[in-house]
């Protein structure tokens, strides 16, 4: 069937597993989805319900400007994968990644950047990919402002999705649970859940999430600060997960630490704040891993 006229076509520069559900979730709604690689990419989806698998047939990006673009590849991989893109001035951007500012001086000044917040999960390795926890999602922008017109179409098949304006306490919120959790079970190789029972990577956690919450109260005074809880609260959902950044790890993949604790970091500087359980960590897993 071919797509309403007025339905934007999504172009999708990282292929793995979110940028697969996104594709997933777009293809579903009516939206055309094309892959931002030289030839045709085929994709299998399997989900922990009774739902039959999915295929899913990318078809590759033809020449032209790109009017609406998915970012879901690893943060290291931000500038190649944009590199070439002929961005129109006004691309509309959905960032579906972890941390914050991979895409900072890669858009044009007229670009509409939309963040993408996810508590879902996929697992997998292309071609094969696995839906284990469909949860919440949110879109906004930094700045706030309503939803684009496709929004609702694209809403009634993304399931829990749903509009913030704006997104930046919930993107605070993922970036420091992403800051304690990924690199200490990455250099650690231990399950979320080890954080709440090894009492030395407890201890660990908590000054990370007090130096976080510290920043973020500086950066805005409304931060309503709790980071502990919270973190514990993410690390005992899911207490058997493996993070990404200790998948990363194990197969010695370049990390996106500088986009998590690195990100932190760089806000720390301007502000004039050390962070020093923050510059330590991201020091050990540099330590431990390619560099990007």
């Amino acid at each position: 069937m071919t797509p309403p006229s007025d339905l934007p076509v999504w172009h999708l520069a990282g292929a793995g597993n979110m940028g697969t559900l996104a594709a997933f979730y777009l293809r579903a709604a009516g939206f055309s989805v094309l892959a931002r690689r030289p030839a045709p990419v085929r994709k299998t989806l399997t989900f922990e319900d009774r739902r039959a698998p999915r295929t899913l047939d990318l078809p590759a990006a033809p020449a032209g400007p790109v009017r609406h673009l998915v970012v879901a590849c690893k943060t290291p991989y931000t500038a190649a994968a944009l590199a070439d893109l002929p961005l129109a001035p006004d691309v509309t951007v959905l960032r579906l990644q972890n941390g914050l500012g991979s895409l900072d001086g890669l858009l044009p000044a007229g670009a509409d950047l939309i963040e993408v917040v996810t508590t879902s999960a996929v697992k997998g390795r292309h071609p094969a990919h696995h839906l284990v926890a469909e949860n919440q999602t949110w879109m906004g922008r930094a700045r706030g402002g309503p939803a684009p017109a496709w929004f609702d179409t694209l809403s009634r098949h993304w399931p829990g999705l749903e509009w913030a304006a704006p997104i930046r306490e919930r993107q605070w919120r993922k970036l420091v649970a992403n800051a304690v959790i990924n690199p200490l079970t990455g250099l650690y190789d231990v399950p979320n859940g080890r954080l709440l029972e090894d009492p030395d990577l407890r201890a660990r956690a908590d000054r990370l999430a007090d130096e976080a919450d510290t920043l973020l109260g500086a950066l805005d005074p409304a931060w309503s600060g709790g980071s502990r809880q919270q973190v514990a609260a993410v690390a005992r959902a899911t207490a058997g997960n493996t993070s990404s950044m200790r998948a990363d790890m194990q197969r010695g993949a370049v990390t996106e630490i500088d986009a998590i604790n690195g990100w932190l970091l760089r806000q720390a500087d301007r502000l004039g704040l050390d962070l020093p359980a923050h510059r330590e960590i991201v020091a050990a897993v540099l330590e431990h891993s390619p560099a990007p």
